[in-house]
C-alpha cells in the first residue's frame, strides 16, 4: 500500500510506502497511484489515551445502568470503527469506577477481546483505568458514583492489573488519599503511567506525587470544585509543573477556547495530550438514558440529569484538533502532535508518533478547510485500513 500527500510535519507533498505492520519508506513527491492526493494531509495515527466508548459502544459494558445492544466483543469491534471514523488509529479504552466486580469484568473482556481480535490488538495502546481510587467529593468526583469510590490500595490495583493480563497503561488516581503515593511509586515501577486527576489535592500534595512519579495530568480543569482556591490550587500547580503531561478535552464544554488557550501557553505544545473522554452516549439524539439518569442536551454536550456536571464528553479528536488549532497560538502541525507525538510520549511507545521508515504504519489522512470541520480520508492501523461508517439509530431503551 501506498499513501501520498502533505506531510502534517512542513507540508512537503510525500509518499508513504507500507509493507505489512510498517512504514517501509517515505520519499519526496506525490503518487497518483497511491490513496491521498496533493490536497490530503497525511499525519501519524491520531491516539486517544481516554476513550470510554462512542454510539452505543462501551468498553463498560454494563455500568453506570447503561446497557448495550450487542455483545461486548462485537462491540468493540464496532467501536474501533466508529473511532477510525474520526481519525482514530490508537487508543486506550478506560474503565471508569464501579463495584470492582464490574470492573474486573469489562478488564477481562476487553483482554479477552485484544487477544484473540487482531485488528483490535494493533489499535490498543494499553488500558487506561480512571478508579475506583478517586476524590469522593462532590465536584472532584464528577460523574463517577461515590458508592463505588475506593481509597488507593496496591493489593486492589494488583487484583484489576490481573483481570487486564497486565493491559493498563495508564491509572488515574487522587493524590491526596491515603496510600496515594505507595501507589503511585508502585505503578511506575510496574510500567504504568500514573496520572493525576478527580482530585482535591493541594498544591503540596500535587507536588509529592510528581516527586513520587506521577508524569500525567488527566482532563486538567475537570473533575474539579466549581470554585477553587485563588493560590493553593491543585490546577496552578499542575499546570505550572514541568514534569507533568496534561491531557485536555478541547470541546467547548469541558474546557471553553480562553481556558484551552492558557493551558496551552502555560505547558506549551509538547506537554500537551488531546484526549476525547467520549462515552457510550457520544453521538447518540438528545435526549435521557439509563432510565432517566444520563441526559444527551441538543447541542450534544452529556450531563448528569438536572445538574451542570458534565458526563463525559460527545466530541472525538478530530473535532478537538481543529478546536485546539483554532482556539489557541498553536499551529496545525502542533495540534495533531497534541494526538499523535505526545501520546505516543506518555507511553513510551518507541515506533509510533512519527511518519519515518520503521515506524508502524498508523496513519490518518484528512483534508481541512480554514472555517470547515475536519474530513477524515482513510484511518490505517497496524498498515490495513479501517474505514468508519454511520451510526446506527438508537433508541431511549440503551
Amino acid at each position: 500500500m501506498k499513501v501520498t500527500g502533505k506531510s502534517i510535519t512542513n507540508g512537503a507533498t510525500i509518499t508513504v510506502a507500507i509493507e505489512g505492520s510498517r512504514i517501509a519508506a517515505v520519499t519526496d513527491g506525490g503518487d497518483t497511484d497511491a490513496l491521498g492526493g496533493p490536497d490530503v494531509w497525511i499525519a501519524p495515527g491520531f491516539h486517544d489515551l481516554q476513550v470510554n466508548g462512542y454510539g452505543g459502544h462501551d468498553f463498560n459494558a454494563g455500568s453506570w445502568g447503561l446497557d448495550t445492544r450487542v455483545e461486548p466483543a462485537e462491540g468493540f469491534a464496532l467501536l474501533q470503527r466508529d473511532l477510525a471514523g474520526h481519525g482514530i488509529a490508537l487508543f486506550c479504552p478506560t474503565v471508569i469506577t464501579d463495584s470492582v466486580e464490574q470492573m474486573a469484568a469489562n478488564l477481562r473482556r476487553i483482554a479477552k477481546a485484544v487477544a484473540t481480535d487482531a485488528q483490535l490488538r494493533s489499535g490498543v495502546t494499553g488500558i487506561h483505568l480512571e478508579g475506583p481510587f478517586l476524590s469522593p467529593v462532590e465536584g472532584p468526583r464528577g460523574a463517577h458514583p461515590l458508592e463505588h469510590v475506593r481509597g488507593p490500595d496496591i493489593p486492589l490495583f494488583q487484583r484489576l492489573q490481573d483481570a487486564a493480563e497486565g493491559l493498563i497503561r495508564i491509572c488515574t488516581l487522587a493524590p491526596e488519599l491515603p496510600g496515594a503515593l505507595a501507589l503511585i511509586e508502585h505503578l511506575v515501577a510496574a510500567g504504568v503511567v500514573a496520572a493525576i486527576g478527580h482530585t482535591g489535592a493541594n498544591a503540596k500534595a500535587i507536588r509529592d506525587a510528581v516527586s513520587a512519579g506521577a508524569t500525567l495530568s488527566t482532563h486538567i480543569g475537570n473533575g474539579c470544585h466549581a470554585a477553587i482556591p485563588r493560590h493553593d490550587s491543585y490546577i496552578w500547580e499542575q499546570l505550572a509543573c514541568d514534569r507533568l503531561t496534561a491531557t485536555l478535552i478541547v470541546d467547548g464544554h469541558h474546557i471553553e477556547p480562553a481556558e484551552a488557550r492558557v493551558m496551552v501557553r502555560a505547558k506549551r505544545p509538547e506537554r500537551i495530550a488531546l484526549i476525547s473522554d467520549a462515552v457510550m452516549l457520544a453521538g447518540l439524539p438528545p435526549g435521557r438514558y439509563a432510565r432517566g439518569r444520563f441526559e444527551v442536551m441538543p447541542d450534544g454536550h452529556i450531563v448528569l440529569t438536572g445538574t451542570p456536571y458534565l458526563a463525559g464528553a460527545s466530541a472525538l479528536l478530530d473535532t478537538c484538533i481543529v478546536n485546539a488549532w483554532r482556539w489557541t497560538d498553536m499551529d496545525l502541525a502542533q495540534a495533531v502532535a497534541c494526538a499523535t507525538e505526545v501520546p505516543a510520549r506518555v507511553l513510551d511507545l518507541e515506533r509510533k508518533g512519527r511518519i519515518a521508515a520503521g515506524f508502524d504504519a498508523d496513519l490518518t489522512l484528512f483534508r481541512i478547510a480554514p472555517d470547515g470541520p475536519m474530513e477524515i480520508i482513510a484511518t490505517i492501523v497496524g498498515g490495513r485500513r479501517s474505514d468508519g461508517s454511520d451510526l446506527s439509530d438508537l433508541s431511549e431503551s440503551l
